[in-house]
């Protein structure tokens, strides 16, 4: 199971950023992360954000403003808007859609996300992943995983989860709408 504090998020570009400088309100802006992974600030100009934990962007933007333009400044930069890493989940899941990342997550928690199995879920799952300009696909049993049998995958910006329906609890739930 992974641990949302052994990695911090890491900015990536189409993210919304709240940067707070302490009594200088006028240097307190929320932006948006530009395409190239950017953000652009009055006095320091632009600055790299994408790949970078918040922390990390404000101890750029508390080194570049302290190094010209104010004493000992305090900055906070907090993600506002997490649109860089998402993950789908399609298939037999209550609510099917593209959910954010915000930080680690594991398949169980995806997909408790998406509000859980519909009725006629099937306890297989596939995971579809670009890796190095491949996509690749693992199957993985939620019932093992649920009993601690299996490893709960970790999930990847990107990734695409899909839940199988069970053919047999499709007939059934078929039946049962048709019976009085």
């Amino acid at each position: 199971v992974s641990n949302p504090s052994s990695s911090a998020y890491k900015i990536g570009p189409m993210d919304v950023v709240d940067i707070s400088v302490f009594q200088v309100p006028e240097l307190s802006k929320t932006v948006q992360v530009d395409a190239d992974g950017t953000i652009n600030l009055p006095l320091v100009g632009k600055v790299r954000a994408a790949g970078l934990t918040p922390g990390e962007v404000e101890n750029d933007l508390t080194h570049l403003l302290g190094k010209k333009y104010l004493q000992s400044p305090q900055v906070n930069v907090y993600i506002k808007e997490y649109n860089s890493q998402r993950v789908t989940v399609d298939g037999a899941v209550k609510r099917p859609g593209v959910y954010p990342l915000h930080g680690p997550a594991t398949l169980l928690q995806v997909i408790a996300t998406a509000e859980g199995f519909t009725d006629t879920a099937d306890s297989t799952v596939a995971i579809f992943r670009m890796e190095h300009g491949e996509r690749t696909a693992a199957k993985f049993n939620v019932g093992d995983i649920r009993s601690g049998n299996a490893k709960d995958p970790e999930i990847h910006k990107g990734d695409v989860v899909v839940v199988s329906n069970s053919t047999m609890k499709e007939g059934y739930q078929a039946l049962l709408k048709v019976l009085p």
